[in-house]
């Protein structure tokens, strides 16, 4: 055997078995796959072929512990699992491992482990009532044919298993060791999904694009399908830690397709919650600059909407792939970015920005002083931010042509005219006081970055002219030497980026494959940028796909935030409807409780009582959030009367170490806990009283901002991985209604 280069894998699920073993065998693992990649046949590792099995072969870790392995060719080999040398040469027919016909991944099952589980959670007898029959217990997946499931890709082994489960608990034993693939599908139909919505939904994104020959182990072990890992770092991380460090070693195989994909534009990830979006952000990252030529700059931005979740950003692509990775991506929240590049034209410009709490003072200041009761200031507000700034529109005759699609009430061309001068005003204002808007900072952005770009294409037009060559006296000046500042752009959170940001970033990049690449959700939009991706130069028609499998809450969760968006429909940022058919989880636990209270100070009291009974996980991993800064105050001074640490979470984060976090609703984006409550989920605080009062008076605007007011809501109901609880006083949320009745 030639051992000059071997390679060996390390099958996902084989970690469910290694999670479980002392630290001491997890080392000598990481010990074993050096010795054996350096030489299998050396004497200490013991390596031999199973009685009775062609690829199946054992290995020796250390005195109590072998490795099985499958041999996929002569210098390739897969790790399936680690057992105790005692179960390694008994019962061998229990051992099944094939390649699966519709995903084409190595799959592999020990049916006693599995079927002991299945035995673990079957529910204990209760004492029977004489004379009276026992009712007949329905097995689950009696509607489904062995055909139909096997077509499906459940692991054909485990169809007779599947066949004896009568109960969830059994089947969460099967799904607990079976191939991923095959616990989700079981999962979904077991939800009430049809064959038809499971074969879409499921099976379809992870099909294999060709005929699976299933005897070619190797061809196997390349496709995403088959979840691997090869490298030694990875395997390291693998070994470590109690999660595993899962997502920097095993990408779900939809997952796996979309990093590895070559674009030939812009392209679009679009998921629900806890699917994965940023570990695929990340792996882009990783996979473009892998494919760099060799060099010191930085050609790679991974940016997203606020400096938290970029610092969370910089800090896991860390850990993805160390410095030498990082030191050739940018990362920078978009804002920032935008403010870099108008200080570099603009040294002397020294203005203050803004925020947009403070800046609607400033608007609702001017109202009061000029009089003007015509127009409320968060609709001026608006219009200034997502029409006239959002389309860089630079005059008065520009505004009169302005489309507003999504924008509400229809304005006359004389209300155009009082609205522009309003925004001249007002604009008048901030310079006096020294100000600037971060719209306004993305629209100049946005400005010298197509300047920019026009300048590099008039230097490209001026070389074809001249047949190829470069004009040297034009070469003197700066616009010889221009280059875009981009070859690849990362975006994650997209839905929350101005119009402004985006033709920015279409400026910074060329116009080439795989040039854009953006994550994100609209259901989870909780800013007003609502924008349309084709008309601002981003083209994505074609080259959108969709996660829905989420790894962070568990499926009770998911059923409750999915109704809290019950009724309501959301754009994919390209014009068409965004949907969460095939959201799910294979993750199960108990659903969310809800607690109505008589009044506000009642309600504090009950969250303090039940964080107190919380006792058995650190305060870190609980949070509350709450409609307003002033009621995270309220929680954090009850729960000190009851002896418990709070922090309150602000604009940079946790604002302490220590504590149960504290914070609106618009401050746990990006963020997980183990165990979620929602406090003051009140008609009047969720949806505001504000909101509410929009009804009538523009309904457009009412329905946007009730949207938004949902989307707030879904973001911190997915919050939580284990637990979550809702407390609201008087009257419930009108979004809690099909949680209340179901």
């Amino acid at each position: 055997m030639n051992n000059a280069s071997v390679t060996l894998r390390l099958l996902d699920k084989a970690d469910k078995e290694i999670l479980k073993l002392p630290r001491a065998v997890k080392g000598a693992l990481y010990d074993f796959q050096h010795k054996f990649k350096t030489n299998p046949q050396a004497t200490g590792l013991q390596l031999k072929q199973l009685k009775g099995d062609s690829r199946l072969w054992s290995a020796r870790v250390n005195d109590e512990y072998r490795a099985l392995l499958l041999r996929l060719a002569d210098t390739d080999w897969l790790i399936v699992s680690l057992k105790h040398r005692k179960e390694v040469y008994e019962n061998l027919d229990r051992l099944s491992y094939g390649i699966n016909q519709v995903t084409g991944a190595i799959e592999y099952v020990d049916l006693q482990v599995v079927e002991e589980s299945v035995l673990r959670r079957v529910s204990p007898a209760r004492p029977a009532v004489p004379e009276q029959p026992r009712p007949r217990t329905e097995r689950l997946f009696t509607r489904f044919t062995d055909e139909q499931l096997t077509d499906l890709g459940v692991a054909e082994p485990l169809i007779p298993v599947v066949r004896t489960l009568t109960t969830e608990e059994q089947l969460l034993g099967l799904v607990e060791y079976a191939p991923q693939l095959t616990g989700e599908i079981l999962l979904s139909l077991f939800d009430g999904k049809s064959y038809d919505e499971v074969l879409e939904q499921v099976t379809a994104p992870v099909a294999a694009p060709e005929p699976v020959d299933t005897e070619d182990f190797q061809a196997a072990a390349e496709r995403p399908a088959t979840m691997v890992t090869t490298t030694d770092e990875a395997l390291r991380e693998a070994l470590e830690g109690e999660d595993f460090g899962r997502w920097k070693v095993f990408l779900h195989p939809t997952q796996s397709k979309l990093v590895e994909r070559d674009y030939s534009g812009p392209a679009r990830v679009g998921g629900g919650p806890g699917t994965g979006k940023t570990i695929v952000a990340l792996h882009r990252v990783k996979h473009l600059v892998e494919r760099l030529p060799p060099g010191r700059n930085k050609p790679v931005l991974l940016t997203t909407y606020n400096k938290n979740l970029a610092a969370d950003l910089r800090t896991r692509l860390l850990e993805l792939g160390g410095e030498e990775l990082l030191s050739r991506v940018e990362i920078s929240h978009v804002d920032q970015l935008a403010l870099r590049v108008v200080r570099e034209a603009e040294p002397g410009n020294a203005k203050q920005t803004a925020d947009d709490n403070q800046v609607l003072r400033e608007w609702r200041a001017m109202l009061d002083e000029l009089g003007e009761t015509t127009w409320d200031a968060d609709f001026l507000h608006d219009e200034w931010t997502q029409v006239i700034l959002g389309q860089a529109v630079a005059s008065r005759t520009e505004y009169f042509r302005a489309r507003r699609a999504g924008r509400g009430r229809n304005i006359a061309r004389a209300e155009r005219a009082e609205i522009w001068q309003l925004a001249e005003k007002f604009t008048q204002r901030l310079d006096r006081l020294g100000r600037q808007t971060w719209a306004q900072v993305a629209e100049r952005a946005a400005r010298l970055e197509m300047e920019r770009e026009e300048r590099i294409r008039a230097v490209e037009r001026q070389r074809e002219e001249a047949g190829g060559l470069d004009n040297i006296h034009l070469q003197d000046g700066s616009a010889g030497w221009l280059r875009h500042r981009y070859r690849h752009i990362v975006v994650d959170e997209a839905q929350d980026l101005r119009p402004g940001h985006w033709k920015m970033l279409r400026a910074m990049v060329d116009r080439d494959r795989n040039d854009i690449f953006l994550v994100g959700d609209t259901h989870q939009r909780i800013y007003n940028n609502q924008v349309t991706l084709g008309s601002l130069g981003v083209n994505i028609r074609g080259r959108s796909a969709r996660l829905t499998l989420s790894y962070r809450t568990t499926r009770q969760i998911l059923g409750s935030a999915l109704g809290v968006l019950e009724g309501e429909s959301f754009d994919d940022l390209d014009g068409n409807q965004e949907t969460l058919a095939g959201y799910r989880s294979v993750l199960t636990g108990a659903p969310p409780a809800l607690h109505s209270s008589p009044d506000w100070e009642s309600e504090r009291e009950e969250i303090a009582e039940l964080i107190s009974d919380w006792n058995d996980i650190p305060l870190e991993q609980i949070a509350i959030c709450v409609p307003t800064n002033a009621m995270a105050q309220e929680v954090a001074f009850t729960l000190a009367q009851s002896g418990i640490r709070a922090v309150e979470i602000g604009p940079d984060g946790p604002r302490g170490d220590e504590g149960v976090h504290i914070g609106t609703m618009f401050r746990f984006k990006g963020l997980e806990y183990q165990r979620m409550i929602i406090a003051g989920v009140s008609e009047g605080l969720v949806p505001r009283n504000t909101v509410i009062g929009l009804q009538h008076s523009d309904a457009l605007r009412y329905r946007r901002e009730l949207q938004r007011a949902r989307s707030l809501l879904f973001v911190a109901a997915t919050r939580s991985r284990d637990a979550l609880a809702i407390f609201w006083h008087g009257k419930p949320s009108r979004f809690l209604v099909p949680l209340i009745a179901a």
